[in-house]
């Protein structure tokens, strides 16, 4: 795959992606997107995901290879992508990489210089390291769950971005990015440690600082930001959609209310004895309108307040539209690569990698002429993370 500076900031950057779902494929297209050449080492089989491998995303701008591990070559067609590469990603359980013939020990005993990336949702050590387990555990057990949604009902799910990606995915992304420069000013590679857990945990960094200093109750809907606040928020409309509402500071919560047309509240946002009534009074004022109707009055404001929209919605906002924020690529509509950058713009270059269709490439690319030996055909992979 020929490399040009409009790539993007990774361009030249070699990683080798250990075939998963979930947060160690995105963190793979996250360095993809950004120019690095990932090659994705497929299972024979595939490895379980549930949607035709043309629509999954997650592997665009990526190239394929298929390798049996288990078969008696295996290991040694990895350990030669390992020796050119620059990270390689892994998401299995703890001690999985090892028995594999993969582990850090030996891709460092060929490459001194390669950053080893582990992305699991436990981490490598302590009581649940080898336990299975999925994003709602681990952000169910960092707390970080249980602040999410209404007070008087469950915890509400967040799909999987905050535990896989957030805490998962990008912190990975950081961590491998940090040894790289580590590794390229000392030569010296290292394992980097990406558990779930600890980057969820991380991301409630300043909730974390709010509680110990009384600013944050450990409860759902009772604080600034998890809904507790009535200017801070959701309200339905007329027409069964949604509006959401940010007007923390006062100069956006006057505008506010004066769009909305309740200015007599002025003086309930700090009295939380009042909490109740100025939000009885938002909903019905909500209510009283339609969403698009009510986003054409808070238009050009800075009352802080946006539709909700749907993910088939998003990309036609003309905010959204205008930045380019989403693109079409092969006909799926998707989010573009972020963040931007100035020098080395960053763009959807392929589609989703078809498992095994670029193994003669990657072999002649990376030198590895034995790498079409490595394919096997056993049955289909488990979950990494499992």
């Amino acid at each position: 795959m020929a490399t040009t500076p409009e790539q993007g900031p990774l361009t030249g950057v070699r990683v080798v992606e250990l075939a998963g779902i979930g947060p160690g494929p995105f963190a793979a297209m996250l360095l993809a997107d950004l120019g690095a050449d990932v090659v994705r080492v497929d299972r024979p089989g595939g490895t379980g995901l549930a949607i035709d491998t043309a629509y999954d995303i997650t592997n665009r701008n990526k190239r394929s290879v298929i390798v049996d591990l288990k078969s008696p070559d295996g290991p040694a067609r990895v350990l030669d992508l390992a020796a050119r590469a620059d990270i390689l990603i892994e998401g299995n359980r703890p001690g999985v990489a090892e028995r594999l013939g993969v582990g850090p020990e030996a891709c460092h005993a060929r490459n001194p210089k390669l950053v080893y990336g582990r992305m699991t949702g436990w981490g490598q050590d302590g009581p649940l390291a080898d336990r299975a387990g999925h994003d709602i555990a681990y952000i169910a057990l960092t707390g970080t769950l249980g602040m999410i949604g209404s007070p008087d009902e469950p915890p509400a799910v967040p799909a999987n971005l905050v535990g896989d990606y957030a805490g998962g995915s990008l912190y990975l992304v950081v961590g491998v990015l940090a040894a790289l420069h580590h590794a390229r000013a000392t030569g010296t590679g290292q394992v980097v440690d990406a558990a779930i857990v600890d980057g969820t945990s991380h991301l409630a960094a300043m909730i974390h600082g709010m509680l110990a200093a009384g600013g944050w109750q450990d409860r759902r809907g009772a604080n600034l930001l998890d809904g507790g606040c009535p200017y801070y928020g959701t309200y339905e409309t007329a027409d069964g959609t949604y509006m959401a509402v940010g007007a923390l500071e006062p100069q956006f919560y006057a505008e506010f209310l004066r769009l909305l047309g309740i200015e007599e509240h002025a003086d309930a946002r700090k009295d939380w004895s009042r909490w109740g009534e100025l939000r009885e009074a938002v909903a019905a004022r909500f209510k009283s309108r339609t969403r698009d109707e009510w986003t054409a009055v808070f238009e050009g404001s800075d009352a802080c307040v946006a539709p909700v929209l749907s993910l088939r919605e998003a990309p036609h906002h003309p905010h959204l539209a205008a930045r380019g924020t989403f693109t079409d690529h092969g006909g799926i509509t998707q989010p573009a690569p972020a963040p931007r950058f100035s020098a080395t713009p960053t763009a959807v270059r392929t589609g989703p990698a078809q498992p095994g269709a670029d193994t003669a490439d990657v072999a002649r690319d990376w030198d590895v002429p034995d790498l079409m030996k490595g394919a096997g055909t056993d049955g289909p992979a488990t979950k990494g993370l499992a």
